[in-house]
């Protein structure tokens, strides 16, 4: 165990050594956390510390406004502030402090980022393409493809799904979501027809899991990797990048334009907190906007120079 007043540094490769041989941590991971830890000292340093006691929150602030200044990305900075807190914390379970500084220290947030979508036009060329009768296989990726964009579903949603959770007849199906909640979820036209599709041929594959809705080439439920190469394949045949969650953003981005039902976007994605849905708000104003910019008469004008005063 390390003196109080033991260096800066060697309470540091004190903390390393325990990451790996308690923790068993990797090298990579170790790396992250020794710069992490250097850019500490040289915190502690430029105020004249010397020991770990005397780091306090000012302290934390002061080096939390030097990363701003010198346009740290919020995602960094909030990795360090983690990285300075389990230290800290090591530090109070060897009594080498009494307190620790970065506790209640918050970093600022990262920009939201919107998510990807696709228009339905770009959608529909991949989903309205001639799938061959005799691949069972491409008929359940079809199956796939319109059931995302058709419920909005997420990727670990849709793997789960099983045969009973689907009614062809009511066209509707029940999904298990985050937090084990459950949904009922209204299925498209296009959607019935591609799983009635789908289910014929998997009646006639060897199938290993009795529930699961689909099945790859060996009989077993569709693992979520398997899912998105699948996805991806079909969409790049047809000149298009898609995954699962753009399918879920397009939906509901597609769904808010047309209907402008928030309450109701929320419902069908399962998000707990409106607030979560609310960046589709964003989205439906990026799409009026360019609607705006393409249509307005007054929005493709050139402003007109105004006229030079007459000091005659």
């Amino acid at each position: 165990m390390a003196h109080p007043n033991a260096p800066l540094n060697q309470v540091v490769q004190q903390y390393l050594d325990y990451l790996a041989y308690n923790k068993r941590y990797s090298p990579h991971t170790i790396n992250a956390y020794a710069r992490d830890m250097q850019r500490l000292i040289e915190t502690l340093e430029d105020q004249g510390h010397r020991t770990w006691a005397d780091a306090q929150a000012d302290t934390i602030r002061d080096a939390m406004v030097t990363a701003r200044k010198t346009h740290l990305a919020p995602k960094s900075i909030q990795r360090i502030l983690s990285s300075w807190r389990s230290f800290f914390t090591y530090l109070l379970q060897q009594n080498l402090v009494k307190l620790n500084p970065v506790n209640g220290i918050r970093a600022p947030k990262s920009p939201r980022k919107l998510p990807n979508s696709l228009d339905p036009d770009q959608i529909s060329q991949v989903l309205n393409a001639t799938i061959a009768s005799d691949d069972p296989m491409a008929m359940r990726d079809k199956a796939m493809l319109e059931l995302t964009y058709s419920c909005g579903l997420r990727l670990a949603e849709l793997a789960s799904l099983n045969v009973f959770d689907i009614d062809l007849t009511d066209a509707s199906l029940i999904v298990t979501g985050k937090g084990n909640k459950t949904r009922q979820l209204p299925i498209g036209r296009q959607a019935i027809v591609a799983l009635k599709l789908w289910l014929q041929q998997r009646g006639q594959l060897k199938c290993y899991d009795a529930n699961a809705l689909f099945i790859n080439h060996r009989g077993q439920r569709m693992g979520l990797r398997g899912i998105q190469m699948r996805m991806a394949n079909m969409a790049a045949a047809h000149g298009q990048h898609i995954h699962p969650h753009m399918l879920r953003h397009s939906f509901a981005s597609h769904l808010l334009q047309s209907s402008g039902d928030l309450r109701a976007v929320q419902e069908l994605l399962g998000h707990s907190n409106i607030s979560t849905t609310q960046v589709y708000t964003h989205l439906d104003y990026q799409h009026l906007a360019k609607v705006y910019d393409k249509a307005h008469p007054r929005a493709q004008e050139k402003t007109p120079l105004k006229e030079k005063p007459n000091h005659d």
